[in-house]
């Protein structure tokens, strides 16, 4: 998956995957094409998940900044 987590952003494999469920819901394929388009939506599905999860990370330390900076954001005590 490295290989693939490095060459597609998240809105490429988002619309990728997009694309695979539409296939895969209107039919009409071979059951060898089906189980092809599952496996690539799965690695397509973990690389959203991996773009998703560190995008998390980041919210969460910038939040966690924030909040140790106190509600003034100056890392003070108010001023005072």
């Amino acid at each position: 998956m490295a290989g693939t987590e490095t060459a597609l952003g998240y809105e490429q494999a988002r619309d990728e995957l997009i694309e695979v469920v539409r296939k895969l819901e209107a039919g009409g394929t071979s059951l060898e094409d089906s189980l092809a388009l599952w496996e690539r939506g799965e690695e397509l599905a973990k690389v959203c998940r991996h773009w998703l999860e560190g995008a998390r990370a980041r919210l969460d330390s910038a939040l966690a900044a924030r909040d140790a900076a106190g509600p003034d954001g100056d890392g003070g005590d108010g001023g005072e």
